[in-house]
């Protein structure tokens, strides 16, 4: 009896995963310069993580062993900015990162306008800077274990202590500052291997920490991994965001840019990005009239 009853939970567990993959969502998307965005908002993304948690767990229980683990993809979510399409643009490699990641988000008041424009307009932004507070309180909520992987040393302490206060239950798997290269992988797989997360945090910054993601989701032991720039500074207070009225301005790079003026070099893209963007309106319009 006791075999019988394993072996109808088991089936059961393969079902219910069966049933999570088929209600994964195909949502619509608008290409930007070449790059696929989804047009989802902040709920809708938070459902499709809950699904891909719910997946991950449901078939590490019941169809793999915990050491097999590595049958199981991660899922990736990057939020796409301006700049990450025009990285695209410049590196094929960057590109190909985009194409393959789960999900796309739209980040940035430029890729709201550029979605205006093209006649496709996203409800809303998805930041990773908003995003770790909402998914933190969802994964309170839900009972999901996150990690926080990145920024400098302490840092992700910090901003895991902070999150805690805000949302009591929120189970943190493990914090770890960790390093991009080649050299720290072992170690960071060895944590993550010891905390099994279902979601990760990274903050190695862009692009490395979208490209350290895709190099290693066949090998990560959770269900979602997502880069979050800057957002642990932000978190635990080493970084000042921009007041709430430039958020809603859409001003927020322009603070960042006063804040850190380095960050001209990266922005000058910007004025390039709307000169392209209203190229590729120009094209779609013709074609539309012809």
């Amino acid at each position: 009896m006791k075999k019988l009853n394993a072996e109808t939970q088991r089936r059961k567990g393969a079902e219910r995963a069966r049933g999570a993959e088929e209600e994964s969502v195909e949502f619509s998307s608008v290409e930007i310069l070449g790059v696929g965005i989804h047009c989802v908002d902040f709920t809708q993304t938070l459902v499709q993580i809950a699904r891909w948690i719910e997946e991950r767990r449901t078939r590490t229980t019941t169809q793999y062993p915990i050491s097999n683990t590595q049958y199981l993809s991660t899922r990736q979510l990057c939020t796409v900015n301006p700049e990450f399409v025009m990285e695209a643009r410049r590196d094929p490699a960057f590109a190909a990162v985009l194409n393959r990641a789960d999900l796309c988000a739209p980040d940035g008041v430029g890729i709201l306008w550029a979605g205006r424009l093209l006649g496709q307009p996203f409800a809303e932004r998805v930041t990773g800077s908003d995003g770790i507070y909402r998914i933190s309180e969802r994964a309170a909520a839900q009972g999901w274990r996150v990690y926080f992987l990145g920024a400098g040393p302490g840092v992700a302490e910090q901003t895991a202590e902070r999150l805690c206060s805000l949302y009591p239950g929120l189970q943190v798997a493990g914090t770890f500052s960790g390093s991009p290269s080649d050299e720290g992988w072992p170690e960071i797989q060895q944590r993550l291997a010891a905390a099994r997360p279902d979601l990760l945090f990274v903050a190695f910054g862009h692009p490395r920490q979208d490209f350290w993601i895709d190099a290693h989701r066949h090998e990560l032991p959770v269900a979602v991994a997502l880069g979050v720039g800057g957002a642990f500074d932000f978190v635990a207070g080493v970084a000042r965001r921009a007041p709430l009225w430039m958020q809603r301005l859409g001003l927020e790079w322009l603070h960042r840019l006063v804040v850190e003026p380095w960050r001209w070099r990266r922005m000058r893209v910007l004025p390039i990005f709307a000169g392209l963007v209203l190229g590729q309106w120009v094209k779609q319009h013709t074609r539309t009239s012809q």
